[in-house]
């Protein structure tokens, strides 16, 4: 999410970006003055892990999981991307381009930054230049997603700036997988699931939102946000186990879709009123244009959040938290919003906490008390169940070594498979590199 102009905040700098990180533990604002990483992993409270007032007019940043690796990008210098280890205090490296960075995505094997007509995929591993995709689509707007697996590292990108066609780029093996022709009207957010596998999309017109299969490019729902009115959606996210969806947008309703796939023979042991009717519309669409009756077989939303405020950009996530599926909305005023979600029935989700992002002490009000935590049986999100407590699987990536180079380097476990966020050995892992793109050589010593 980026402000317009960064939305004056009560005591607070106007902030002018918020993103939460690839497994939503933590939380990065972009702030006037410089910017924030915010720990999400409680309901209750929500740490300060760092702060710099470096950098001043932060617009891009964006953190490696829950490692100290955060890329920055200020409007002082749009062309230039800083890469820092906060922990430590040094800047990695630097990088300049020819446009203004519109947009940085990460995950354990590249770095994508995105201009407006052109992309380049870095190794995240040494940061080195691996690919440039020169003459893309205008992309003002830098929309691109890239999934967070490692062995599943799909990038997407606008494939026309008139209608909506999704370019899908294996960025692992730098060649092109698929052409999605999603919707009649240009991109308006593009997403992955967490394994790589899914790919959730909504055009400038904002009310319908469709999933597509990957590799493969095949359509697999299709859910109807409104009816009444066009709308800017700034944000899809899916869920850890992707059984649910979430879609803010510039209205005041945030909407939550289930994916489930519905029986085709419509059969139920007890029959319900709600069966009768779907029956009934069922065999009505039969009968009616195929433009209406498209739209009787599109899902409506599970479940729905009333928001505070209205007319404002907001980036939302599907997370557990404390055992519980919770939804997360970081507001452009610089407040996070927590809601309970009832992954059986849906409906409207409750608020639960609300805390404000900046001053001296981030507050917090009590909106309801805690609903019981009890352990659930089902180990999906759907269920409500914290991540199994087994140890990780023994899958690795190398990672950075002494010199700076990917020789050797530690072993990092892979976040897929290992229990909870996982926490890097920042100590060997990011060590600062002795070379920049626009040739300064200021790759030691920065505070970040």
């Amino acid at each position: 999410m980026e402000t317009e102009e960064g939305a004056d905040v009560p005591g607070g700098p106007g902030l002018c970006c918020a993103s939460f990180n690839q497994d939503s533990t933590s939380l990065a604002v972009g702030t006037k003055t410089g910017y924030r990483l915010c720990s999400v992993t409680s309901v209750d409270k929500v740490d300060c892990i760092h702060e710099s007032t470096e950098t001043p007019d932060v617009y891009i940043v964006e953190r490696l999981f829950s490692s100290s690796l955060v890329v920055v990008v200020s409007q002082a210098m749009p062309r230039r991307m800083n890469v820092y280890h906060f922990k430590k205090g040094t800047e990695i490296c630097n990088y300049s381009y020819s446009n203004n960075i519109l947009a940085v995505r990460l995950n354990r094997q590249r770095l994508v930054v995105c201009l407006e007509e052109s992309i380049y995929i870095h190794n995240i591993k040494d940061m080195k230049l691996l690919k440039t995709l020169l003459n893309t689509p205008s992309n003002p707007s830098g929309l691109c997603a890239l999934s967070i697996n490692h062995s599943n590292s799909f990038l997407a990108y606008p494939g026309s700036d008139t209608i909506g066609e999704i370019i899908v780029y294996d960025a692992n093996n730098l060649s092109t997988v698929t052409m999605i022709p999603a919707h009649d009207s240009p991109l308006a957010a593009i997403t992955f699931n967490a394994s790589g596998t899914k790919l959730a999309s909504a055009s400038e017109r904002g009310t319908v939102i469709r999933v597509f299969s990957i590799p493969e490019g095949l359509r697999l729902f299709e859910f109807r946000r409104g009816m009444k009115r066009y709308v800017d959606i700034s944000s899809l996210s899916f869920s850890p186990d992707a059984q649910f969806l979430c879609a803010s947008s510039n209205t005041e309703t945030v909407h939550i879709f289930k994916l489930e796939h519905h029986s085709p023979s419509g059969e139920e042991d007890t029959p319900t009123w709600s069966t009768y009717v779907g029956k009934m519309f069922t065999a009505a669409s039969s009968y009616l244009p195929a433009q209406v009756s498209g739209m009787m077989s599109q899902d409506r939303a599970f479940a729905t959040v009333r928001l505070q405020m209205a007319g404002q950009k907001n980036v939302c996530a599907l997370a557990t938290i404390q055992k519980l599926p919770r939804l997360l909305v970081s507001s452009s005023d610089g407040q996070l919003f927590i809601y309970n979600i009832d992954p059986q029935d849906g409906g409207e989700c409750s608020l639960v906490q609300k805390h404000r992002l900046f001053g001296s002490d981030m507050e917090n009000e009590d909106t309801e008390s805690e609903i019981s935590e009890a352990p659930q049986a089902s180990q999906s999100y759907a269920a409500t169940v914290a991540i199994p407590t087994s140890g990780p699987v023994t899958a690795t990536l190398t990672g950075y070594s002494e010199d700076g180079g990917a020789k050797k380097g530690e072993v990092i476990p892979e976040h897929e498979f290992a229990v909870g966020p996982v926490c890097l050995d920042d100590e060997n892992e990011f060590p600062p590199i002795n070379w920049c793109r626009d040739g300064s050589g200021r790759g030691k010593g920065r505070r970040p």
